[in-house]
């Protein structure tokens, strides 16, 4: 895919999976954000093991979630990493 294509376009008969796109795109670089702070967190013994088990129990559900709403709009996880151009792209490359 070019990275003209990966930018977000707009379109009166698609606005409403491009505005989707848009919140799941956010949505999913906050939780990446939160998943490398807990996991930061447990590296360096921060967290209780309820503590834990409580943050991989609701990062499990997010990504549920995203991956049941990405499905509802037709969406691929690399959708949402959009092209910003020169500083190239939102999200990291998968690991």
């Amino acid at each position: 895919m070019s990275p003209a294509t990966r930018r977000l376009t707009t379109d009166p008969d698609t606005v409403e999976r491009d505005l989707i796109k848009l919140v799941l795109t956010v949505v999913e670089l906050l939780r990446q954000l939160m998943e490398r702070q807990a996991l930061h967190r447990v590296d360096i013994g921060d967290l209780t093991e309820e503590q834990e088990e409580r943050v991989g129990l609701t990062l499990m559900l997010l990504n549920d979630r995203m991956q049941e709403l990405c499905a509802r709009y037709d969406l691929r996880p690399e959708d949402l990493n959009l092209d910003l151009g020169p500083l190239g792209t939102l999200l990291p490359p998968p690991r």
